[in-house]
């Protein structure tokens, strides 16, 4: 799957992204995260490893922080995504950033960033690529449906 940060893309403000993806029976193997305004590179291989500009992920070890960081999307701000930031329970002082697409994710597998909650529907060309960078960074992506945590799949349709 190819996408191109669209909105992020029509706003000019530098944080759209091109997104290439490989789904092997639901799940992503293989990612790239390319922001050619930022020229920043992200991309991952299943079990080779996640990398930033050719370093290995994560960058930053989120625990040794003073904040606990949380990602937020420019586009999708919710009531509901509000009040669950609000109800997160940290002994750290909370810090919201806020960037466009398919980068909040990137920062969650960087280090830079503990967690981007997303409380509405997802598409699958947005998550896919930067899926597979968070995977083999070490860190989750998790679906939350009917109450329950799960794996987040892909081409539920055709699998």
């Amino acid at each position: 799957m190819i996408h191109y940060g669209t909105k992020e893309f029509v706003k000019k403000n530098g944080e759209f992204t091109v997104n290439i993806a490989l789904i092997h029976k639901g799940k992503p193997v293989l990612g790239v995260v390319y922001a050619p305004a930022l020229d920043t590179c992200y991309w991952a291989k299943q079990h080779k490893g996640a990398f930033k500009d050719g370093e290995r992920l994560p960058l930053t070890n989120s625990h040794q922080r003073g904040a606990y960081k949380i990602v937020a999307s420019r586009s999708h701000i919710s009531d509901e995504t509000k009040e669950f930031i609000d109800a997160l329970k940290t002994d750290k002082e909370k810090k919201l950033i806020s960037i466009g697409s398919s980068l909040k994710i990137c920062l969650v597998a960087e280090g830079e960033a503990d967690i981007y909650p997303r409380l509405g529907q997802t598409i699958e060309w947005d998550t896919g690529t930067a899926h597979a960078v968070v995977n083999d960074s070490k860190k989750t992506l998790r679906s939350y449906i009917d109450s329950k945590y799960g794996n987040h799949l892909y081409n539920k349709n055709i699998i």
